[in-house]
C-alpha cells in the first residue's frame, strides 16, 4: 500500500473518531439539560408537602370554625393590657394560646416539627386595613403555606377571660376588643375578620 493511500485511511479513522467523540458530548449534554435542576426548580415531593400542609390548615380552620372555638380565642383578650391573655405584645411566641384552637395548633402542626403564625385582619370604618398577631414562631421559609378562613364576630359575644370562661360583663360590642369598628345598633354583627395561618417546616 503506498504512503499517500496510508495517510488517507489514518486521516478518514481519525476524523471518524472525532465525530463519535461530538455526537457523544452532545448527548450528554443534552441529557444533563433536561435533567438539570436549578434553585428554582421546586421538587415533585416538596410541592406536594406544601400542597398537603395548606390542606391540613384549611381543614383544622373549617373544622375549628364550626365548633366556635376561632371565635373564643379572638376574644381571649386582656382589655387592660390591650393583648391576648398571656401573651407577648407580637402575640405568642411559643406555641398556640392555651385556648381549645391553640391546642388544636400545637397538635396538627407543633407536635410534628411544623411551625406556624396566626394573624387577624380586619377592615377599618375608613376603609384601611388593621391586623393583630395572635402567633408569632418566627420568620416563615420560602416553602410556607397559607391558609385563610372568614370569622364573624358578634356585639353580644362575651370576652373570654384568662380561666377560659365568659367574662360576665366586657363584650365585643364595648369596643374594647383589638378589632376597630363602630357599633351599628341595626344588627348585631360586630365585624367580620380574616383568620391567617401560615405553616413551614422548621
Amino acid at each position: 500500500m503506498t504512503d499517500w493511500k496510508r495517510t488517507l485511511r489514518g486521516q478518514a479513522h481519525t476524523l471518524e473518531a472525532v465525530t463519535a467523540a461530538l455526537l457523544v458530548l452532545s448527548a450528554v449534554v443534552f441529557a444533563l439539560q433536561v435533567t438539570a435542576v436549578t434553585p428554582l426548580t421546586g421538587s415533585t415531593s416538596s410541592q406536594h408537602i406544601e400542597n398537603q400542609q395548606t390542606e391540613v390548615a384549611e381543614g383544622l380552620l373549617a373544622a375549628e370554625d364550626r365548633q366556635g372555638t376561632i371565635s373564643e380565642t379572638l376574644r381571649y383578650w386582656n382589655e387592660s393590657n390591650e393583648r391576648f391573655h398571656g401573651a407577648q405584645s407580637d402575640g405568642y411566641t411559643s406555641g398556640g394560646p392555651p385556648t381549645a384552637f391553640g391546642e388544636a395548633l400545637n397538635e396538627t402542626f407543633l407536635d410534628r416539627g411544623i411551625a406556624f403564625n396566626v394573624h387577624v385582619r380586619y377592615v377599618r370604618d375608613d376603609g384601611s386595613r388593621g391586623s393583630e398577631q395572635v402567633v408569632d414562631l418566627g420568620e416563615p421559609s420560602d416553602h410556607a403555606t397559607t391558609a385563610t378562613r372568614l370569622v364573624s364576630l358578634y356585639n353580644s359575644d362575651p370576652l373570654i377571660d384568662a380561666d377560659a370562661t365568659e367574662n360576665g360583663t366586657a363584650t365585643v360590642g364595648d369596643g374594647v376588643l383589638y378589632v376597630e369598628h363602630d357599633v351599628s345598633p341595626e344588627t348585631d354583627l360586630f365585624s367580620v375578620v380574616e383568620v391567617e395561618v401560615v405553616v413551614w417546616r422548621m
